[in-house]
């Protein structure tokens, strides 16, 4: 027994030395780096639980269902463009804007999608729809004959509340207003050599005091045609990003004194600009679609560095894209999801299946596809993070509210419409003239 015991505790004592020369190394190595290893434990598990929480979001977004279709109206209209209120008590949106092919703006209900009213924007085409980031009531859209017109829905008028004039040549054909609900900025179509961006103060459209407003001013040498996209940064009112068929995706800080020290950044992405965003922690990174379903994107905090700031560029989206038994025809946007830090790109069919592509620096891959809502293009979007809810628009006039799990008490999908699309009638994919160039 006294021999066992013996043997006992020098094979303890052996085991414990070779714990510490075998560890040791680890030990230290955690401390280098100003940890102890009993953190290390919780740093194995937080990573599981970050990679859980975006295959959790992954999963909501693939098991959306259509949980609302808007009622069709005597007059069916593509619809190119939504958005929702952003309330500033309550928890949800209670309004839905979407702009339509036959130059209206229609305002729904956010959660029955009943009809609210319409405003009509004859003569001008309609180019965009943003609701007031501080009053839910107010929605601003800009027009292709120069204005940017601002509506209250609490009014029973028809007349727009405030107009934003630009300058007599000017043909807006994008638009945004920043976080703070103080500056509207629009881009135009290129006129002989020119093409601006087109600032104005936009402080007192909460007033309801029709008014028209002349331009603080503009920005004129930073793009050299048709200034496609605009988008501000969502929480820092004096930055903004500019897109065109000139293949430039520019950003400005336009606290800045001039237009020279305003542009901070210029990235190219050799193709028409369709679509841009802002992603990241921080909203530090850019990215855009093209014309011809190309996609890039940026690290804009790296501009400092000497890291590369493109952080993926891929030429078509739709050969790098693999879907099982079905394809990709076009993108329609993207949208950071703060929580899972992750970006999403939504695409689809001719036929009205929408694609829910996630977006990494390794590449992209395919999250779920939205089948029996639409019957043709889709055509636009909004998402709502908050209840992960999903909106969309397309060439077969109907509006989609899609939530997860949700089941749809009539599946009847409508006929698609076979009208010209305004969309197609004012942008102009220039393919051949950026090929041209580059010879």
């Amino acid at each position: 027994i006294f021999l066992s015991l013996q043997q006992d505790v020098i094979a303890g004592f052996l085991y414990a030395i070779l714990i510490l020369v075998v560890f040791h190394p680890v030990v230290d190595l955690i401390d280098n780096f100003n940890l102890t290893y009993k953190y290390a434990p919780l740093i194995i598990i937080r990573t599981a639980f970050e990679m859980t929480a975006v295959e959790k979001i992954e999963e909501q977004l693939a098991s959306l269902r259509i949980a609302k279709r808007s009622t069709l109206s005597e007059e069916p209209a593509y619809l190119l463009d939504i958005d929702v209120s952003k309330p500033a008590q309550s928890e949800s949106s209670r309004f839905v804007a979407v702009s339509c092919s036959n130059k209206s703006i229609r305002v729904y209900n956010r959660e029955t999608l009943n009809f609210l009213r319409e405003y009509s924007t004859h003569p001008g085409i309609l180019n965009g729809v943003r609701f007031a980031h501080a009053c839910e009531s107010v929605v601003f859209s800009a027009c292709s004959d120069g204005t940017v017109k601002c509506w209250d829905i609490r009014l029973a008028t028809q007349k727009a509340v405030q107009i934003f004039s630009g300058y007599p040549s000017n043909v807006l054909i994008s638009f945004d207003i920043n976080c703070s609900d103080l500056i509207v900025c629009a881009g135009t179509e290129k006129v002989e050599t020119d093409t601006f961006l087109v600032f104005w103060d936009a402080r007192g459209v909460t007033d309801c005091a029709s008014a028209t407003k002349e331009p603080l001013g503009v920005y004129s040498e930073s793009h050299n045609d048709d200034i496609t996209k605009i988008c501000f940064h969502p929480i820092e009112p004096n930055l903004v990003v500019s897109g065109s068929t000139d293949g430039l995706v520019n950003v400005f800080d336009i606290n800045r004194d001039n237009e020279d020290d305003a542009l901070i950044a210029t990235c190219n992405s050799d193709s028409s600009v369709s679509f841009i965003g802002w992603s990241g922690k921080d909203y530090k990174q850019v990215y855009c679609m093209t014309h011809d379903e190309g996609f890039c994107w940026w690290d804009i905090a790296q501009l400092d560095t000497e890291e590369p700031i493109t952080l993926l560029h891929v030429l078509d989206v739709r050969e790098a894209v693999c879907i099982d038994n079905d394809s990709l025809h076009y993108l329609v946007g993207g949208s950071y999801h703060e929580k899972a830090d992750k970006l999403f790109l939504l695409g689809g069919t001719s036929t009205g299946n929408i694609h829910l592509v996630s977006c990494g620096t390794d590449g992209l891959s395919l999250v779920g596809t939205l089948r029996g809502g639409h019957s043709a293009t889709v055509r636009s979007f909004c998402w709502n993070l908050t209840d992960e809810s999903l909106l969309t628009g397309g060439e077969d006039a109907q509006l989609l509210l899609w939530k997860p799990g949700a089941v749809e008490r009539s599946l009847a999908k409508k006929a698609s419409m076979k009208i010209a699309s305004s969309l197609q009638k004012r942008v102009r994919v220039h393919n051949s003239s950026l090929k041209s160039r580059k010879k």
